[in-house]
């Protein structure tokens, strides 16, 4: 199935998408956008593009696990988003997902605009990478 994920920010909010197979998560690229309606709706027009079944949101808990006014932010998006596409949403912790998407641009030495550019979609390739390794874990019990 045709999962989109989704790292959603106050500027920017990075894309993943994987295929059919499930096999590997790919970026999808940046929405520029501040205007949280705008937002949900350039986000829900990418799920038709892409033929999502699913999204996935990023759900920012607090190290300790509890729920910040950033994840009701995100909850908030969620339910816009299911209301928009009729689609399930999914909300997946992604706690250290930012910080883990500029480790990996650390390697790779990217830098300067070209960093700020795709640090989120990297974090939304984490986001649904770890999404479905749960899938196939839960498909194999």
């Amino acid at each position: 199935m045709v999962i989109l994920a989704v790292d959603f920010g106050d500027a920017r909010t990075g894309l993943a998408v994987c295929g059919e197979s499930e096999w590997m998560a790919s970026p999808a690229g940046v929405i520029a956008e501040k205007d949280f309606e705008k937002c949900m709706e350039k986000v829900a027009d990418a799920a038709k593009e892409h033929g999502a079944k699913e999204i996935v949101v990023g759900y920012p808990k607090n190290m300790n696990g509890t729920i910040g006014a950033r994840a009701e932010l995100c909850q908030k998006f969620a339910d816009g988003l299911k209301e928009k596409t009729g689609l399930p949403v999914v909300l997946w912790d992604e706690r250290c997902t930012t910080v883990s998407a500029h480790n990996y641009l650390n390697v790779t030495n990217t830098r300067g605009k070209k960093r700020k550019a795709v640090v989120d979609a990297v974090a939304a390739t984490l986001i649904l990478e770890s999404y479905l390794g749960y899938r196939k874990n839960k498909a194999s019990m």
